[in-house]
This record gives C-alpha cells, sequence and structure tokens, in this order.
C-alpha cells in the first residue's frame, strides 16, 4: 500500500448501493380523490382524445390515474382515456359530468429537470400551468417556453409507470433507460378506441 499517495488506494463501491428515487420535489401525487365524475365515454363537444401513434404505446391515451384526480400524466388504456383541450396555452382536461358546470384540470410542467437532466414531468393540477405553453402543431401536441430550446416540440417520454415527460433532447437519441419516445396526438372520433 502506498502510504503518500491517495490514488494508490484501490477503488470501492458501497456493497448496498442506496436505489434512486425516480420522482422529484415537484412531482405530484395523486390525490385519490377524484376532482369530478368525468366526461364518460363519449367524446364531449370541443374536447379531443389524446394518444400515441407508435409502438410500445401505441394507441395508449392521455388520462390521470385515478381517473379525473390531480397527478401526474399518464398514458394508459382507451377504456379510461381522458378528454382534453388546448386553451390559450393552457392543456385541461374535462373533469365534468356532461351536463354540469364545466370543471377542469390543467397540465402543470414542472421547472425541475429529471431523468437524465432531459425532461420535465407533467401533472395536472387544478391550478393553471405557469411554466410555458401548449399547442397542437397539426395534430401533434407541442410544449414550448422561452428559456428552453427544444430540438422538437412535439416530443415526450412514457416511463416507468407510464408516467409522461416532455423531451428536452433530440427525438429518439439517447432515450433513457425505463422510457420510449413518444409523439402524441390528437384523435376526434365518438369513442376512444384501441
Amino acid at each position: 500500500m502506498c502510504e503518500y499517495y491517495s490514488q494508490c488506494q484501490p477503488g470501492a463501491v458501497p456493497v448496498d448501493p442506496v436505489p434512486e428515487d425516480p420522482t422529484t420535489p415537484e412531482t405530484p401525487v395523486a390525490t385519490g380523490t377524484p376532482a369530478g365524475s368525468g366526461p364518460g365515454t363519449t367524446l364531449q363537444s370541443g374536447y379531443y382524445w389524446i394518444r400515441a401513434v407508435a409502438a410500445p404505446n401505441y394507441h395508449k391515451y392521455m388520462q390521470t390515474k385515478p381517473l379525473y384526480a390531480t397527478g401526474p400524466a399518464l398514458l394508459g388504456d382507451y377504456t379510461t382515456a381522458g378528454q382534453f383541450q388546448v386553451q390559450d396555452g393552457q392543456l385541461v382536461q374535462l373533469v365534468s359530468a356532461p351536463g354540469e358546470a364545466v370543471k377542469l384540470l390543467y397540465a402543470t410542467v414542472s421547472k425541475t429537470r429529471s431523468i437524465n437532466n432531459a425532461s420535465l414531468a407533467v401533472s395536472f393540477t387544478a391550478e393553471k400551468n405557469t411554466y410555458g405553453t401548449f399547442k397542437f402543431g397539426g395534430d401533434d401536441l407541442q410544449w414550448s417556453v422561452s428559456d428552453v430550446t427544444r430540438p422538437n416540440p412535439s416530443a415526450w417520454y412514457v416511463c416507468t409507470g407510464q408516467q409522461m415527460y416532455i423531451n428536452l433532447g433530440n427525438y429518439a437519441y439517447q432515450t433513457p433507460s425505463g422510457c420510449a419516445d413518444q409523439t402524441i396526438h390528437y384523435y376526434n372520433d365518438r369513442t376512444a378506441n384501441n
């Protein structure tokens, strides 16, 4: 053993490394309490289904879990698809039943970078989003903000638990482990389908 130089010491890895928590401090947790009873399985006037159109999430639809509750944006089954529209740069989810006063949840983008420092978590909350704006670019859902340059404003990640993140990098390049690159698109048929 070398007495004078620390670089002579053999490296060591902890026997039991501590696993990293994939959630960020700003990632909301579902409340378990629905914000409304939901619009049902027939598309309401002025709203859209939003879904992925490529493997591995082909025809998986945007929603929250539990349904109509605050929490992370997810892709899931067509039978539990949410109904959405973009209003003044806000992506909104309709959570009220037909005939009830309109009640919405708002897609909120975290300012905290997550997953390899290359993504932003998206969740649905009762408060309007204050970071960036949403829009449809044709039928694809896009997000942008002035302080972030994105090579593809339509690029998303779908990661563990089907949670959705905005991809800040190039589409299909250096995709983080446990995630899939996706673009998501509106669909306006009367009912969601597989």
